[in-house]
C-alpha cells in the first residue's frame, strides 16, 4: 500500500459485515416484532377508546343504605297543666326544655291589677334611692355588704342566658335593696319617711305575691309551653288507634313548629317518644316488632330506634318507633319528615351497573371487567350488599368458586378485585 493511502474501503467492508451479523440475530428480531406488536396494540386501543370511550369507575371503600323517606306523627307522654286564672297572663319560671320535680313550681298567672301594681313599687322605689342618695355617711357593715351583693349580681347579669337564673337574680338584687333600705331608716334622720315608704312598698309587694297563682308539676320530667291541643289524641295509651285514616284525619303541617302557649304548659317523658308512621315498602313488610333500625332526621341527625308496634292495613303497614335518645330535640315538633334507614354496609363499593352475571352450571356468578394497561380482565366478585344503585362486594375463595362450580384451571387463572382498581360501568364481556 502507497504512503498516505487511507484504510477506509476496510473499515466500511468489515462495518458491512457487523450489520448483517445484527440483522441476522434471531433474538433481536423477535425483541423488534413484540415492541412493534406492542406499539400497534396500543395505538389501536387509543384509537378504539378516541372513537369509542369507555367509562369507568373507580374502586373504592364506601357505604351503602337501604332507606326510605317518610312522614311521621310524634307520640308522648304528657301531661297538660293550667290554672284558673289562664286570662291574666302567665309568667315562666322554667324555662323550655327544662327538667323539673313533682311539685316544683313551674309558672305562675299574674294577678289582677298587677301591672299598676308593678308600677306603684317602681316608683316607691324610685323614691327610697332618692332618699338615700341624699343621706351621707350612713355606710354600716351591712350596708357594705349589701352593696357588693347587688353589684355582684349587677354583673351577673350580663352572663345569664336562662330566665330562670335572671329572675332570680333580680330577686336577690330587689331584696338586698329593700334590707339596704331598711337600715338606712334606721340610722338616716329622715328615718320614719324612708320607714313608710318601705312598708308602702312591702304592703303592694304583697298584695302582687298574694293574688298570684303558681302551677306545679304534677309529676316529674321536662317543661315545655308549646301545647298544641294534641295532647290527649297523640297518646301511648292505645296504639291500636293509629290507623291510616286516623293520621290523615289530622290534618297537621310537616315540619311546623308548635307555638308557645300563653295560658297553660304541660311535663313530657323526656325519656322516650315514639314517631308513628305509615310505609308500602317491601322492607316495612318483611319488618318485625323489636327490630332496630336508624332514623335519620332533616339535620342530618341519626337516631336509633326500635319497632314497637306494627299493623296492617290492605297493602300499608302501619310502623312505630320507639326513641329513647336525642328526645328533646323534637319537643317543638308534632308532624316531621325523616328517612328510614333499614340496614346499611360497607367495604368495596361499585355501581350495580358495572356487575355482570353468567351462568355456571347451576349458580349465576356475579363479575366487573377490569381495565389495567390497556388489558381488560374479568374478576368474579361475591355481591355481600345491595340496593337500588350501588353494591358492597368482596372477593370469592377458591373453596367457594369450586362450590359455584368452576374448574381449577379457572380458579387458577382467578384475578382479585383490589380497591382503587379501574372498572368498566358497562361490561360487555
Amino acid at each position: 500500500m502507497e504512503k498516505g493511502q487511507t484504510k477506509t474501503p476496510m473499515k466500511q467492508q468489515n462495518r458491512k459485515k457487523k450489520k448483517i451479523k445484527l440483522n441476522s440475530n434471531p433474538k433481536i428480531i423477535l425483541v423488534s416484532v413484540a415492541i412493534l406488536c406492542i406499539a400497534i396494540y396500543a395505538l389501536s386501543s387509543v384509537i378504539k377508546l378516541i372513537k369509542n370511550p369507555t367509562d369507568t369507575f373507580t374502586v373504592e371503600q364506601g357505604k351503602i343504605y337501604q332507606e326510605e323517606q317518610a312522614t311521621g306523627y310524634i307520640i308522648r307522654d304528657e301531661t297538660v297543666v293550667k290554672g284558673s286564672n289562664y286570662k291574666n297572663g302567665m309568667e315562666q319560671i322554667k324555662t323550655e326544655g327544662e327538667r323539673v320535680a313533682k311539685d316544683e313550681a313551674i309558672f305562675r298567672y299574674y294577678t289582677n291589677g298587677e301591672e299598676g301594681l308593678v308600677k306603684k313599687i317602681a316608683d316607691l322605689d324610685a323614691k327610697i334611692d332618692e332618699v338615700m342618695a341624699k343621706e351621707k355617711g350612713i355606710l354600716t357593715g351591712d350596708m357594705r355588704a349589701l352593696d357588693k351583693q347587688i353589684d355582684d349580681k349587677i354583673d351577673s347579669l350580663y352572663t345569664l342566658n336562662n330566665l330562670q337564673n335572671i329572675n332570680e337574680a333580680k330577686k336577690t338584687i330587689l331584696t338586698s335593696i329593700t334590707k339596704k333600705a331598711k337600715i338606712a331608716g334606721e340610722y338616716s334622720p329622715a328615718g320614719s319617711y324612708l320607714k313608710k315608704l318601705i312598708d308602702e312598698r312591702s304592703k303592694y309587694e304583697n298584695q302582687l305575691n298574694e293574688g298570684a297563682e303558681y302551677v306545679t308539676a304534677p309529676v316529674s320530667g321536662v317543661v315545655s309551653y308549646k301545647v298544641d291541643g294534641y295532647e290527649d289524641i297523640l297518646t301511648t295509651k292505645d296504639f291500636s288507634t293509629m290507623t291510616q285514616e286516623f293520621l290523615e284525619n289530622l290534618n297537621l303541617k310537616t315540619g311546623q313548629v308548635v307555638v308557645d302557649s300563653k295560658e297553660s304548659g304541660k311535663i313530657i317523658d323526656n325519656f322516650k317518644c315514639y314517631i308513628v308512621c305509615d310505609s308500602k315498602s317491601s322492607q316495612a313488610k318483611q319488618a318485625k316488632v323489636g327490630d332496630t333500625v336508624t332514623l335519620r332526621m332533616t339535620n342530618g341527625n341519626e337516631i336509633a330506634s326500635s319497632i314497637e308496634y306494627i299493623s296492617i292495613e290492605n297493602n300499608t303497614v302501619i310502623l312505630i318507633f320507639k326513641i329513647e335518645k336525642s328526645v328533646q330535640e323534637l319537643m317543638s315538633y308534632r308532624k316531621i319528615s325523616f328517612d328510614i334507614v333499614w340496614w346499611s354496609d360497607h367495604g368495596k363499593k361499585i355501581p350495580n351497573e358495572a356487575i355482570g352475571y353468567e351462568q355456571k352450571g347451576e349458580n349465576q356468578l356475579a363479575y366487573v371487567v377490569r381495565m389495567r394497561l390497556g388489558y381488560e380482565d374479568k374478576i368474579w366478585i361475591k355481591i355481600l350488599r345491595q340496593n337500588e344503585k350501588y353494591a358492597i362486594v368482596d372477593n370469592y375463595s377458591n373453596t367457594e368458586l369450586r362450590e359455584l362450580g368452576c374448574s381449577e384451571e379457572e380458579i387458577k387463572q382467578s384475578k382479585s378485585l383490589t380497591l382503587y382498581d379501574e372498572i368498566l360501568e358497562k361490561p360487555t364481556h
